[in-house]
């Protein structure tokens, strides 16, 4: 997981590892109004610059411990049918 941390692009499954939630969660999340527009819109789908995810996580996520850990925010959800924090 740490690799993944480091690369400057994120897609839905990089910002469900992220968040340790899961897709449809992300789906959630990205319809908000508050949430940052993707950077580019390719066939596979939408991608987001890393940064902006990270600052919309410290705006609306104040709680989560950051990508350092690779836990994520452990209050968010479910991820594999399993609470993060049990």
């Amino acid at each position: 997981m740490f690799a993944t941390m480091t690369k400057p692009l994120m897609g839905q499954a990089e910002i469900a590892d992220r968040l340790g939630v899961s897709r449809q969660r992300v789906q959630q999340l990205i319809a908000r109004p508050d949430w940052p527009e993707p950077y580019v819109t390719l066939a596979m789908g939408k991608v987001w610059k890393r940064e902006a995810i990270e600052e919309w996580i410290r705006e609306h996520r104040p709680a989560d411990p950051g990508p350092e850990d690779g836990k994520g925010d452990t209050t968010l959800g479910r991820r594999h049918g399993r609470r993060r924090d049990a």
